[in-house]
């Protein structure tokens, strides 16, 4: 059986030429993936204000030090944070303004529905 397709020739044509690589989309899932979890938005949140280590985010956000570094190490596996070394202690911070962004937009979304 035929199936049916209510879309004009022109618009199935649009959705083929934009849509993403199965790479790309699967990247992009795993981009939104960082914001899918309550303690890493409380977390990017305070990267986004300002450079942290492990034992001021803890203390900062009332966090366990062995949450906040599992999820830094899935915001860093997933390219949200980056970190530097400066002697024995490491600080996060983010790693792209567009990460800032997204959380904004978030937000700007919530308080218009």
């Amino acid at each position: 059986m035929e199936k049916i397709i209510l879309l004009q020739q022109k618009q199935q044509n649009d959705i083929n030429t934009y849509m993403p690589t199965d790479n790309t989309l699967n990247k992009l899932a795993s981009f939104f993936s960082v914001f899918a979890d309550y303690t890493r938005i409380k977390i990017l949140t305070a990267l986004c204000l300002c450079e942290m280590c492990v034992n001021d985010i803890s203390v900062v956000l009332n966090i366990n030090q062995t949450t906040v570094s599992h999820q830094l190490k899935f915001l860093k596996t997933n390219g949200a944070v980056k970190s530097r070394r400066e002697g024995k202690i490491i600080y996060y911070s983010i790693s792209n303004p567009s990460i800032n962004d997204v959380m904004l937009n978030g937000v700007d979304y919530l308080l218009a529905n």
